[in-house]
């Protein structure tokens, strides 16, 4: 497969992102919106059970209410768009058979020889976690995804900002989610940055490579 881009270019693209402060008001073209929609739903996750949901808010209204649980962070309603990960509450050994039976289907595989796999997710996930730890693992399969658009956008030329300062809890409530199987991790604005964000212009910190990475 030919890359996609090269390492300059990935490097690049990589040191212009940053958390985003202050979107101005330009809307990301629809053709580079569906490539961000879909990695989403390529992002990996363990086993591939992908216990998520991500949900763009497009209502004016809605992203309003939620700015009011934001701790009146301005991006949630300037920014292009706004999308709202959230992780499912339980894996069951339903969800595991609908996954099983995709994975049948669209390779052509034979089932027989598959079934140790599946019992592998159901003793693994479904069986061998706790309540609690199913929602943690969850969580934490969201943040891959998550990471992912990023970097996604990131090699568009798309700004992101990751949003941790929000109340979960309400978000469910404004988003229609108590009572179902999902619930809220972690919100990103994503669009086009502002001349006026002062951060945009400032030097990126990170530890130098040989303290973050090393080789045994």
């Amino acid at each position: 497969m030919t890359p996609a881009t090269t390492p300059a270019q990935l490097d690049t693209a990589l040191r212009w992102r940053y958390a985003t402060k202050a979107f101005d008001t330009r809307s990301i073209p629809a053709d580079q919106w569906k490539a961000l929609e879909q990695s989403l739903q390529l992002a990996p996750s363990s086993y591939g059970l992908q216990p998520w949901k991500f949900f763009i808010v497009v209502d004016p209204a809605k992203r309003t209410l939620l700015r009011s649980h934001s701790w009146g962070q301005s991006q949630v309603t300037d920014a292009s768009h706004l999308v709202v990960f959230t992780r499912q509450t339980s894996v069951t050994e339903a969800d595991v058979q609908v996954f099983f039976d995709q994975m049948v289907s669209e390779r052509r595989a034979d089932p027989v020889k598959l079934e140790p796999y599946r019992r592998m997710m159901v003793d693994g996930v479904v069986k061998g976690m706790s309540g609690e730890r199913q929602r943690e693992w969850a969580a934490r399969q969201v943040y891959i995804a998550l990471g992912q658009f990023m970097t996604a956008a990131a090699v568009l030329g798309v700004d992101t900002c990751p949003l941790e300062g929000i109340d979960p809890a309400k978000y469910d409530e404004i988003l229609g989610l108590k009572g179902t199987r999902h619930e809220t991790i972690v919100a990103c604005a994503a669009g086009y940055r502002s001349a006026e964000d002062k951060y945009a212009r400032m030097a990126k910190i990170r530890r130098p490579l040989d303290q973050v990475v090393a080789r045994v």
